[in-house]
């Protein structure tokens, strides 16, 4: 490792990744690095998650190329310096904000979206002229190691490295004196990685999880609801770190809401949706067994079916759900729907902010008084009114937790900023000279006293 991150930096100091024209021709090598290794992606996405062709390649590999395109269409202006306003004090001055990278970063990937969590972020940090080590996740091997081939016939291992391996590794990474870190995934992981971060005063991005809430109000469009609903909770089978968590619904169009979920869910998925070849599966046998368990929690009214060998679980809709219950203990981050009912928006807001900031936050409702309530007084990283997971997909949307969610945003301009360093820069006249800020001034107190009141 510490050869890795020597290298690293050695070629960074040799100002390789500097200019415009260098940063533009390996995001443009980016971009055809994912066209040539399309279905390598799509095949080690398949059999590690089981992800159809559709959703693996509209959730891993479009976002990443609509990422790009957004990058190549806007880095020449943010890489220029920034002029700022000065005050009298620094009259013939020139003053202004000078993008620089970082130099060395490692970026800690997860295995629910592996290759686009991956990336993702690189494209930033690669943007904004750093040198990059890419940590996949062990969990999804496939993918790690199509992640490695790819990146090594692209670019050379002083500019952007795969590092594969399990926890020891990313502990010998954190190790290394690096320039930052972006880590995505858990939020008890994420306090070892800012822990280890801090010893070296590591500038860190950690985006996190976390239970993120939908709220259908009685005035929603509730057939419309349930139709979107479902789509973000269960794409992925419920592995997306904003999938709707839980629901709770006014009691008044609970059980419409309940059956046109049921509806959507055949419709989406079919009869059976263990027996449907696109339909992912668990990542692995450890996270099979702890959503199982949940399955015990209030009463099921769609799906509980489980099918231990393919490591697949039905979308399931829970009801008589209480906080008590192991369901809503944790982030669940699988298919299993939790649903919850109130009688007034204040006891929703009030159960929210009860318990650790969201990552997302979803409503459902029409009267934008009670909308604006809901955005007011609840404190998440980000969210939708009136749909679903869609906030994410805006490149111009900067995503990001908050609390226990997450710190740092990325995605568009954000990832740009997120692996700039802002130099503050006084470019001083030497025309003349201000003699009131120096000892002995006769006139400096007066002076001083005139511009400050």
């Amino acid at each position: 490792m510490h050869t890795v991150v020597q290298a690293q930096k050695s070629w960074f100091q040799e100002g390789h990744t500097r200019s415009y024209a260098f940063r533009k021709e390996q995001l443009q090598k980016m971009k055809q690095m994912l066209t040539t290794f399309e279905k390598p992606i799509l095949n080690a996405l398949k059999f590690d998650l089981n992800k159809s062709e559709y959703e693996a390649y509209a959730s891993e590999i479009a976002f990443l190329k609509s990422e790009i395109d957004h990058h190549l269409k806007q880095l020449k202006s943010w890489m220029q310096p920034t002029k700022v306003k000065a005050p009298l004090t620094h009259t013939g001055s020139k003053n202004y904000i000078k993008k620089e990278p970082f130099g060395t970063v490692l970026v800690i990937a997860p295995w629910n979206y592996p290759v686009q969590l991956a990336l993702a972020p690189v494209i930033g940090a690669i943007a904004a002229g750093n040198t990059v080590i890419l940590k996949p996740s062990e969990l999804t091997p496939t993918v790690s190691w199509v992640l490695k081939k790819m990146v090594e016939q692209y670019f050379p291992s002083s500019y952007i490295a795969v590092v594969e391996g399990d926890k020891e590794v990313t502990q010998e990474l954190l190790d290394q004196p690096l320039d930052y870190i972006f880590f995505t995934g858990s939020v008890p992981v994420g306090k070892i990685i800012m822990e280890k971060a801090s010893k070296r005063l590591i500038p860190v991005t950690l985006e996190l999880g976390g239970k993120s809430p939908t709220i259908v109000h009685k005035d929603a469009s509730v057939d419309l609801a349930a139709k979107r609903i479902v789509w973000g909770k269960f794409t992925n089978a419920g592995q997306t770190c904003i999938a709707p968590d839980y629901v709770y619904v006014h009691h008044e169009v609970k059980a419409d809401l309940i059956r046109s979920m049921k509806k959507y869910i055949q419709e989406f998925y079919g009869e059976n949706p263990l027996k449907n070849p696109d339909y992912t599966k668990i990542v692995n046998a450890s996270h099979f067994e702890r959503l199982s368990q949940y399955l015990t929690s209030g009463t099921t009214v769609a799906g509980g079916a489980v099918d231990e060998r393919q490591e697949k679980i039905a979308p399931t809709i829970l009801d008589q759900v209480t906080w008590s219950d192991p369901v809503m203990q944790d982030e669940i981050f699988g298919p299993i729907l939790p649903v919850l009912t109130y009688d007034q928006l204040d006891e929703v807001i009030e159960q929210v902010n009860d318990r650790p900031k969201p990552l997302a936050l979803y409503y459902f409702g029409e009267n934008e008084i009670e909308q604006q309530q809901v955005l007011n007084r609840i404190s998440f990283g980000g969210g939708c009114i009136n749909d679903t997971l869609f906030h994410i997909i805006n490149p111009h949307l900067p995503f990001g937790g908050v609390g226990e969610s997450g710190m740092g945003h990325y995605h568009g301009q954000a990832s740009f900023d997120t692996f700039t360093h802002q130099k503050s820069i006084t470019k001083q006249t030497t025309k003349f000279d201000q003699s009131f800020r120096y000892p002995g001034s006769s006139l400096g107190l007066a002076i001083m006293k005139r511009i400050f009141g």
